[in-house]
């Protein structure tokens, strides 16, 4: 499969080593735009907005590559949890997702700006946290560092500690639905 150079508009090492995982080439050249968090969209809406315009951001820049734009979010009913403040805020987040079944959903753009396409997409999976106590929410925090993850957990460290049941995609909890992402790219491929 021969793409048009290929750009991850993130900083997140989570989605490169996802990306590797499937075997591309690829440049990092995270995207500088604001996200938006409107409650009139839909998580799905929200997340593929948000993808939309880290990805644009970079292929204004160079308009002959391939940019591959993600955001992803964690959703309880209609509350987002995206990246925890701090401690205080992480442990809030675990408190409330403890025992409950949550989505995480990923927004992904694909944008070549010099061939005037775009695809456009969102992957959601159910993610059933164990019911937890307050010890084990801190012992679990302690491990891992929660700042940088929506809903101040990563489902590859440790998940098992926090983590009753998945439905979907594994890859998606991570940060990108690697399988769909896949998929996907072929439509750009010449082979």
């Amino acid at each position: 499969m021969k793409l048009p150079p290929l750009i991850l508009a993130s900083a997140s090492p989570r989605r490169a080593e996802l990306l590797r995982q499937l075997e591309l080439e690829f440049q990092v050249m995270p995207g500088d735009a604001t996200e938006v968090f409107d409650e009139q969209l839909s998580p799905l809406e929200l997340c593929q907005l948000n993808a939309h315009r880290k990805a644009r951001a970079v292929a204004k820049k160079i308009p002959d590559a391939l940019v591959l734009g993600a955001d992803t979010l964690v959703f309880l009913e209609r509350e987002i949890f995206g990246k925890p403040r701090d401690a205080a805020d992480a442990r809030r987040m675990l408190s409330q997702l403890q025992g409950r079944t949550h989505q995480v959903v990923t927004g992904v753009s694909l944008i070549h700006l010099r061939a005037h396409r775009e695809r456009l997409f969102a992957v959601s999976t159910d993610v059933t946290f164990l019911p937890l106590t307050a010890e084990q929410i801190s012992d679990y925090l302690s491990k891992m560092n929660p700042l940088d993850k929506a809903g101040a957990y990563a489902i590859q460290e440790n998940g098992d500690k926090i983590v009753a049941e998945i439905s979907g995609s594994y890859s998606n909890v991570v940060g990108l639905p690697a399988e769909r992402v896949g998929e996907e790219l072929k439509a750009w491929a010449t082979f």
